[in-house]
């Protein structure tokens, strides 16, 4: 029997990743879809528009509805982890705790992807106890930010569970690129032909090549993209930046090459995006909860999360038919970068097969970037310790080392309130 359990199946992404289940279904043969979430009036209303969906659109598998962590988990094949500890109210939070300290205030960048990172860890690693026990030759694949610290955690203090991390925005970037280039050349390439040259931390990564068919067009790509952004009147890059640098940066690195910008742009709050997604989210749930709806609204696109079914089933298919195909995830990297600590969790390609992941060998990134991911990786090393430990000492280090957080000399007072905000969260640092 092939069973795939997802934990936070409350999510409105579910129906999204639903879709791919059955569009997959004649290579990929589910047989049960195990949606389990803590939240049983919020499971009922997207679980039951699954449900719909199912029936409506030809699954053959059975979806099954559930609160029991231990039942849904136990003898899947795969378990999908897309959790929100303390939900959308503790996004809003996190965004906020920055900006009251004149810092970046976002869910998985600077101290509000510390404090989304403390809440979360402890959960998964539950997760994780889980799985060795009822399950343990399942693949764990996390969804939930921040994925590439979650990993990380994962490698270091659950190493037994083989997981790991993914993220949908090397796909978004490859499919617009591929969109970009094809209106460029005036041709028709597919995503299947192509491959993206990425490498990094998750949220932290930088595009530096694009090949089609074996043959790499990134010189062509670059210089159409820096003309193009000269003609922008806010564009993400500024394009000398760009042409430094040779390379795309991670939508993400935004806030550490215009930091001062993007605090100010707080200043216009509210609302901030968590304000936005829960408005969203509350006209989704409310259609989700139509007996009659049995297809993905088109208000599912504000939410985010453009091509996340793609990337999850693509990569349980991948694994699961031994497709030998390559996917950009987060894993340890073994040695595939030389240069860097072995057990570093990376964002990188890597080649996916029954066998399981395994990182594709590249060369380390050039100066200009190693010193911001080695200073970043120190931060996610110490959160993870402090997650799984309670250790405020770690907490302090890991506020200390980031590049986005306060001061030597405010570092206190962030993680008094940090702490303070998610007391109800955090039982291990009281």
């Amino acid at each position: 029997m092939l069973k795939v359990c997802v934990i936070g199946a409350g999510s409105t992404y579910t129906p999204e990743l639903l879709s791919g289940f059955i569009d997959r279904q004649d290579e990929f043969p589910l047989d049960e879809l195990w949606l389990m979430d803590i939240d049983k009036e919020r499971l009922q209303i997207v679980g039951g528009f699954a449900e719909r969906m199912a029936h409506a659109h030809g699954a053959r598998f059975k979806v099954i509805l559930s609160t029991d962590q231990k039942a849904s988990i136990q003898d899947s094949s795969y378990v999908i982890t897309q959790i929100r500890v303390g939900k959308m109210e503790a996004r809003r939070e996190d965004e906020y705790l920055g900006k009251r300290h004149g810092l970046i205030g976002q869910e998985t960048t600077g101290v509000g992807g510390m404090a989304k990172a403390l809440r979360t860890i402890p959960v998964i690693m539950e997760i994780a106890e889980d799985i060795q026990e009822y399950s343990p030759h399942a693949l764990l694949v996390n969804f939930a930010n921040p994925s590439g610290l979650i990993t990380e955690a994962l490698a270091r203090y659950a190493p037994q569970v083989s997981a790991v991390g993914l993220c949908n925005a090397t796909l978004t970037t490859k499919m617009e690129i591929l969109k970009e280039l094809n209106e460029l050349l005036g041709t028709d390439f597919a995503p299947e032909e192509t491959h993206i040259k990425t490498l990094g931390l998750n949220h932290l990564t930088w595009f530096y090549g694009f090949e089609v068919n074996g043959q790499d067009y990134w010189p062509q790509i670059m210089e159409n993209m820096i003309e193009n952004m000269k003609h922008e009147e806010d564009p993400f890059f500024d394009p000398d930046t760009l042409k430094a640098l040779g390379m795309l940066p991670n939508y993400y690195l935004r806030y550490y090459y215009y930091t001062q910008k993007l605090i100010a742009q707080q200043n216009n709050w509210p609302p901030s995006r968590a304000e936005e997604v829960i408005k969203i989210e509350t006209e989704l749930l409310k259609k989700y909860a139509d007996p009659k709806l049995n297809t993905p609204p088109d208000e599912l696109m504000q939410r985010g999360g453009a091509y996340y079914s793609t990337v999850a089933t693509q990569l349980l298919n991948a694994h699961y038919n031994n497709l030998n195909e390559i996917h950009v995830v987060n894993t340890r990297q073994n040695g595939a970068v030389p240069s860097w600590d072995n057990e570093w969790v990376l964002e990188m390609p890597c080649h996916v097969n029954a066998s399981g992941i395994m990182p594709i060998p590249a060369e380390a990134l050039p100066l200009v970037c190693e010193g911001l991911i080695t200073q970043v990786k120190a931060y996610e090393i110490l959160t993870a310790k402090a997650a799984v430990t309670g250790d405020r000492k770690a907490a302090y280090q890991a506020l200390l080392a980031h590049p986005l957080g306060p001061s030597a000399d405010k570092v206190s007072f962030v993680l008094h309130d940090m702490l303070k905000t998610n007391r109800e969260y955090l039982p291990k640092f009281f």
